[in-house]
């Protein structure tokens, strides 16, 4: 005899298929929204080389390129750890069960990720700092401008990047068990911060190395 489908059978079918997470679907989206903001920003870069090579040349030779190198290698090993943080909170694992990192919790790896985070931004003020004193402010020219404003926006995303990092810390604290919805909030979290990074290393690549 064959198979009756009851509607009881049907509604444990329904449950067993896998749907997308509507979070994760709708961060994706919007850092698809992003990639068209950035791309604005890359389009004034590539403008302003073809226009005005002279200033670009003049201007980009300011730029204390080892400093940038170090400070996006620091960026870069964020992600990792920001990575390490999510495959622990897959494992429901919040929390160190040792001294060594490979026994760390997505909290270790999340406020790893938020120190070399803060170091990234805080060089970037840095770097700011120094070549106001070397006499490019932002309203020096359109170079100038065209550099605050790119690295600044960027700044803003890791910016808001680390206040997630750490709504994600409180609420792994806040909850008594560490479920799925709380694994859903760390893996939307590192899907924008390594938006954050792999537009950064673009803009590096961009700003201190295209002549």
């Amino acid at each position: 005899m064959g198979c009756v489908t009851t509607p009881a059978t049907y509604s444990q079918a329904l449950r067993t298929v896998k749907r997308p997470d509507p979070v994760a679907v709708g961060t994706i989206v919007w850092l698809g929204s992003e990639v068209m903001f950035f791309a604005g920003l890359f389009a004034i870069y590539f403008t302003l080389r073809s226009t005005s090579p002279e200033l670009w040349a003049q201007e980009s030779s300011l730029l204390n390129v080892p400093f940038a190198t170090v400070n996006t290698i620091i960026l870069v090993l964020s992600s990792v750890t920001c990575q390490m943080g999510v495959f622990a909170a897959e494992r429901f694992q919040p929390y160190r069960t040792g001294g060594n990192p490979l026994k760390w919790g997505m909290v270790e790896w999340f406020f790893l990720s938020f120190f070399l985070g803060a170091i990234f931004v805080s060089g970037q003020v840095w770097e700011y700092a120094q070549l106001v004193a070397e006499g490019l402010p932002i309203s020096a020219n359109a170079y100038a401008s065209a550099f605050y404003i790119t690295t600044g926006f960027h700044a803003l995303h890791v910016t808001g990047g680390l206040v997630a990092f750490l709504l994600v810390i409180g609420r792994a604290y806040a909850v008594k068990n560490f479920g799925r919805k709380e694994m859903t909030t760390s893996i939307v979290v590192s899907y924008y911060w390594h938006f954050v990074d792999v537009v950064w290393i673009a803009l590096f690549l961009v700003i201190y190395f295209l002549r």
